[in-house]
């Protein structure tokens, strides 16, 4: 089977995720899964939670390019990438991941500052005199 390509988002992060069969490499941005998130291992196991749902870890390639956001939400819009990757490389996978919530965009973003407010809803401190 040829390259496929999905994209995952979560909060401002953008992931873009081409999978193709091989030795079960992931590269993001060019740099391994271990140098690009260094000792954050939960994180790791993260990104890896979909193929390791899939029994996928050592037989597909992973390529991806993430922007936006922190490492923690490009982590898990890579996750959610490589979910979505992976139930278009098999229609089967659908079945395994979709329960798990892993197709799922997670649509939680940070609310914006309103004016008159010191933030998006704390009010500024009042004085009675």
């Amino acid at each position: 089977m040829a390259k496929v390509y999905a994209t995952g988002k979560r909060k401002t992060a953008v992931a873009k995720v081409w999978l193709k069969p091989g030795s079960g490499k992931i590269l993001v941005n060019g740099l391994d899964l271990n140098t690009w998130l260094g000792g954050h291992e939960a994180i790791k196991l993260k990104v890896v939670q979909p193929l390791l749902l899939t029994k996928q870890e050592g037989s597909i390639d992973v390529t991806a390019t993430t922007l936006g956001g922190g490492y923690s939400a490009q982590a898990e819009a890579l996750r959610h990438g490589i979910s979505r990757a992976l139930a278009l490389f098999d229609t089967d996978f659908r079945a395994t991941l979709k329960p798990k919530g892993l197709l799922t965009r997670d649509s939680r973003v940070v609310e914006r500052k309103k004016f008159g407010r010191r933030k998006a809803r704390r009010s500024p401190q009042f004085s009675k005199r």
